[in-house]
């Protein structure tokens, strides 16, 4: 399962860890990720969406059918 999040995009990212002496090395910043389920009320039944803290918020202000309209256009299936 790739940690990507099905609203947003964002994925996995890489950067450095530095240490006190200011020694890099080399990481990945992980996505906060979940499967979370949304009720959608014009279709009468749950949808499960992979997504991450800022999808949530995207759903909340938007609205889960134009979320799902636009993922729909992208070609994902929900």
């Amino acid at each position: 399962m790739s940690r990507v999040c099905m609203i947003t995009g964002k994925g996995t990212a890489r950067g450095n860890h530095v240490a006190h002496c200011n020694k890099k090395i080399k990481r990945t910043f992980q996505v906060n990720v979940h499967w979370k389920r949304f009720w959608v009320a014009g279709e009468n039944r749950f949808v499960r969406l992979l997504v991450s803290n800022r999808g949530i918020r995207t759903i909340d202000k938007r609205g889960i059918e134009s979320v799902l309209a636009e993922l729909r256009c992208r070609g994902e299936r929900v």
